[in-house]
């Protein structure tokens, strides 16, 4: 599974080897396709297929960094905040620019929460309020929506 990617990865970046930053992003990579694929299978009622999905993402996982809890995430982007001295909306691209190269793959449990859950810590750090629903609640424009 992931040793057929990374040499994939290899002939795609023409390299003898990959490096830790390339190999990490792989793995991160795989565990989502891992996570997306369990959520399939147990809405189509394929337990055992769902089962060999967990057990491929458990050991997936013993290779990331710990994710960081939605208190340290919160807590991090706190500093950068005052790192970058935002005060409105406005500053949130500096602030996330930042928090994510901080952060550096540890928030990757966000796949697992409603989207847009680490924006929403950062807005609410910032003094506004999240958006509700994130991508699910969002309605298109009325002549953009289907009939």
């Amino acid at each position: 599974m992931l040793k057929s990617a990374l040499g994939y990865a290899q002939i795609e970046k023409k390299t003898e080897t990959l490096s830790d930053a390339d190999v990490m992003a792989m793995i991160q990579r795989e565990a989502k396709k891992r996570r997306d694929s369990i959520d399939e299978f147990e809405k189509a009622g394929r337990t055992e297929m769902a089962a060999n999905e967990k057990a491929e993402l458990e050991v997936l996982t013993e290779y990331l960094p710990k994710a960081l809890s939605s208190e340290e995430l919160e807590s991090l982007i706190r500093e950068v905040i005052t790192e970058v001295g935002a005060t409105s909306k406005k500053d949130m691209g500096a602030v996330m620019k930042v928090a994510q190269s901080k952060v550096d793959g540890r928030a990757d449990g966000m796949a697992r929460r409603p989207r847009g859950a680490a924006v929403g810590g950062a807005r609410r750090c910032a003094g506004g309020r999240p958006r509700r629903g994130g991508a699910e609640g969002h309605k298109p424009p009325a002549h953009l929506a289907s009939p």
